[in-house]
């Protein structure tokens, strides 16, 4: 399934962004694939590799683990995965995960979705992802504790249920060092783009 494959407009670029995952298994065993490309200007900047094994451990939710690969083009960089995934109370969908480097960095990420079905068409989809690091990373400007937060919401209508093109509205907010490592580097801590994409299922 691609989730996003939306182009994002704001006042520092419109980058083309693509999330996507697949799976194959059982209720009880999958084996997970899921990737994160972000391009601006045809060069890609982040290409972020996730290879999971899940097992069921609870109703409607999974245990995973496994190896994330991040492919940049100054910083590549390899994370063992521990994570849970599964759908919370009120039907939010939710993911957190705890990555570890092979230089014993320490990364942990929070994200959830809802998704509020307004007609048989229409779906209107809040979500927000937290990310947190062990320590400062100039290089890759996260800063150690909370270091940003991402927030959007998206309007879909599902011309079929494989295929919905959207819009919505997505919002960026860096914070204590790394909003610092923005500034340094003449950037915004936070940020508001307009998206437009689709979500395919296949």
């Amino acid at each position: 399934m691609i989730d996003q494959l939306e182009l994002r407009h704001g006042d520092d670029g419109s980058p083309l962004i693509l999330e996507g995952e697949a799976w194959i298994g059982s209720d009880l065993n999958k084996f997970w694939m899921k990737a994160d490309i972000d391009s601006l200007d045809g060069d890609v900047e982040e290409f972020e590799l996730q290879a999971l094994y899940s097992r069921a451990v609870a109703p409607y939710w999974d245990l995973q683990m496994g190896l994330r690969q991040d492919i940049r083009p100054d910083d590549g960089r390899s994370w063992a995965v521990l994570g849970l995934q599964g759908l919370a109370p009120y039907f939010f969908e939710t993911e957190a995960a705890l990555f570890i480097s092979k230089s014993g960095g320490a990364a942990m990420s929070l994200s959830t979705e809802y998704e509020l079905l307004l007609t048989q068409q229409w779906v209107l989809s809040p979500e927000i992802e937290l990310d947190f690091y062990g320590q400062n990373d100039r290089a890759r400007g996260t800063g150690s504790g909370l270091s940003d937060i991402q927030a959007g919401i998206r309007l879909r209508y599902e011309v079929r249920r494989e295929f919905a093109p959207y819009i919505g509205i997505n919002w960026n907010r860096k914070f204590g060092d790394a909003a610092e490592f923005a500034a340094d580097a003449g950037e915004d801590a936070s940020s508001t783009q307009w998206v437009a994409g689709f979500r395919i299922w296949f």
